[in-house]
């Protein structure tokens, strides 16, 4: 039971919650995308979102900025919230684009303004958890996505709804968390998506 809950930190981690989004979207999508212009954002998305935010972890842990990739300590955040931000506008600006892909893009923007408002919470010095608020944003993107192309997703977000369970029960195990602080996170990851809606759907 213990792995079982442990495997969900590594499984739905943050930095993957971008590339997941982008590769549920184009699995259940029933709009004709070139199968080229798919690998090809794929591959941009996992440049941005997953290696280069890596490489740029073992670079401020070599400075002593940060010590796990779980940011456990609230001021570890700052330097790789701002980072994160950084490579969010850089994908609105150079991978998708408002007009031809409006779902996508309005994701990444919710993602951005939702990695925003955690930065800000550092700056209060308030944690929230980071993998609460990554699920979360999936979940509500998922509930866009089948409300726009009329499709029945009803499997996926059910998994996703357990998803958040699973993910809010491995932090709490991990005594990472306390409930004040995934119930942010929640809030945090679900909410821009939702307001963002009203641009897209």
């Amino acid at each position: 039971m213990n792995l079982f809950l442990k495997s969900a930190s590594y499984i739905f981690h943050p930095l993957l919650m971008p590339l997941l989004g982008v590769i549920l979207y184009y699995n259940v999508t029933p709009r004709y995308v070139d199968a080229e212009i798919v690998r090809a954002e794929l591959l941009a998305i996992t440049i941005i979102t997953v290696l280069i935010p890596l490489v740029v972890f073992f670079l401020l842990k070599n400075l002593g900025a940060v010590e796990t990739i779980y940011l456990r300590n609230v001021k570890e955040r700052k330097f790789p919230l701002m980072i994160q931000c950084i490579l969010l506008l850089l994908i609105i600006k150079m991978v998708f684009d408002i007009y031809d892909d409006p779902e996508l893009y309005y994701f990444i923007v919710g993602i951005l303004f939702s990695t925003f408002s955690a930065l800000i919470m550092v700056f209060f010095k308030v944690k929230i958890s980071l993998h609460q608020m990554g699920v979360a944003g999936i979940l509500m993107f998922l509930v866009g996505i089948s409300a726009h192309f009329k499709i029945n997703l009803l499997v996926s977000i059910s998994f996703f709804l357990f998803v958040n369970g699973w993910v809010a029960s491995s932090r709490l195990n991990a005594k990472a968390h306390d409930y004040r602080e995934l119930i942010l996170g929640l809030f945090i990851g679900a909410l821009p998506q939702l307001i963002l809606f009203n641009f897209w759907l």
